[in-house]
């Protein structure tokens, strides 16, 4: 068959799972948006929006059921009908939310019980070479251990580093262990991209510290000597030279990143002198902010989520057009975009509140209502991956690299020392 084009256009099934309440209220976006019932017909919203890549995982609370045990028959039937719809999944192993057995972040076994179960996924499920093993790692941890909304619900410093160390992590182990199984493994990490304004010359120290502080996920998982004053914030806070210098070894991984960027109007924020913040609205733009992003990582770009509320007068067909206006911007300047994302399919409930609050509010940001009609922005961003998706492949500022699927797709993506890494891998012995 005809493969498709290379960019990556997508859109995402939000299936967070963070626990609320002291522990004693699962959040599961899933089965508040309806995706347990009506998986199938969702699949098929997919396909009528005329995409082939979809940011999709199981479950992780039921499916990792204990250390080594797993039950597979939702991922088997959803996974299996991606197949044979020849979707290209953009598997969401953790997002915002672990077992009940496992606790929280701030448990130490989580590295390696998550990478024991990616690496089980991918046995189970060869066909599949597209990942984000964690989701969001900054804010998974920020949220969880800082602003103490989610899972551990702590507000320290110390809480915020031990859970974003266990958090990297896992997601550096369970890309190793994925690798072991598929070696042209390709891990898309969907990350927050984050700008902290200073409201006065008092916020300034305040809102640097905060510039430097967004990078830590990234850093860590890439193997980057972090800023002088983070090293210090990490080792004063809880982590040892030794987990340091564990992250500071595995930057070969690096070669098998893109790194996905999300943005939302919330992304950016004001500091005051108190180092509190607020959101301050969009001033830069994604192309400022992942200009700054790709300087630091020089890998290659997807935007792997954006959305805002459908307010009745155009606002999220504004937004979707801004934000396509800024990966072309992005891209015409040089820096190898591959992808763009709206995020998610339907409608979410209760992220008006960051999930943190059960009231059973629609937010309305998805492409789809929760009765599966489609939005405005729905019917945009179908005539925007019509319009653009025969085009960009030509304009590519990458190597082609297949994606070994049951039919042949290709992505635009990786970075052009990637044949080289391939070849003299396929010529080492297994």
């Amino acid at each position: 068959m005809t493969a498709p084009p290379a960019f990556l256009f997508a859109t995402g099934i939000e299936n967070s799972i963070p626990r609320i309440k002291g522990g004693r209220v699962r959040v599961d976006e899933m089965a508040r948006c309806g995706l347990y019932e009506r998986w199938r017909e969702d699949f098929g919203l997919v396909q009528e929006l005329g995409l082939s890549f979809l940011r999709y995982g199981p479950p992780l609370h039921s499916t990792l059921t204990g250390a080594g045990q797993y039950n597979w028959d939702f991922a088997d039937a959803t996974f299996g009908e991606l197949q044979r719809r020849d979707i290209v999944p953009i598997v969401d192993l953790c997002h915002f939310g672990v077992p009940d057995w496992i606790g929280d972040f701030q448990n130490p076994d989580f590295p390696k019980l998550f990478a024991q179960y990616a690496g089980a996924f991918a046995r189970r499920f060869p066909w599949v070479q597209l990942y984000t093993p964690v989701n969001e790692m900054y804010i998974c941890a920020l949220f969880s251990a800082r602003y103490g909304w989610w899972n551990e619900e702590l507000r320290t410093d110390r809480g915020f580093v031990t859970a974003l160390k266990h958090i990297v992590a896992a997601n550096v182990l369970a890309m190793r262990a994925i690798l072991d199984v598929r070696r042209d493994a390709i891990f898309i990490q969907s990350e927050s991209t984050e700008y902290f304004h200073a409201e006065s010359p008092e916020a300034i120290a305040p809102a640097e510290q905060r510039n430097q502080e967004r990078f830590l996920s990234l850093d860590l998982n890439y193997g980057r000597r972090v800023d002088s004053g983070m090293y210090e914030y990490l080792l004063d806070n809880g982590m040892t030279r030794e987990e340091y210098h564990f992250f500071l070894s595995q930057s070969s991984l690096k070669h098998h990143c893109i790194m996905g960027n999300d943005y939302y109007w919330t992304n950016e924020h004001l500091v005051v002198p108190d180092g509190s913040t607020r959101a301050s609205g969009e001033v830069f733009g994604y192309a400022v902010l992942t200009h700054q992003y790709h300087q630091r990582y020089a890998l290659p770009v997807m935007h792997t989520e954006t959305n805002i509320r459908d307010d009745g007068q155009g606002a999220a067909e504004r937004w979707l057009w801004k934000q396509w206006a800024n990966v072309l911007r992005v891209r015409n300047d040089g820096v190898p975009v591959v992808g763009f994302t709206w995020y998610s399919l339907t409608d979410q409930v209760d992220w008006d509140t960051a999930l943190r609050e059960e009231n059973g509010r629609v937010d309305p940001v998805g492409l789809y209502d929760l009765d599966r009609k489609i939005r405005p922005v729905g019917e945009a961003f179908k005539r925007l991956v019509a319009q653009w998706r025969d085009v960009l492949p030509a304009q590519s500022l990458c190597l082609q690299v297949p994606v070994v699927m049951p039919s042949a797709h290709a992505i635009d993506a990786l970075p052009d020392d990637y044949w080289a890494l391939q070849a003299a891998r396929r010529a080492t012995p297994e």
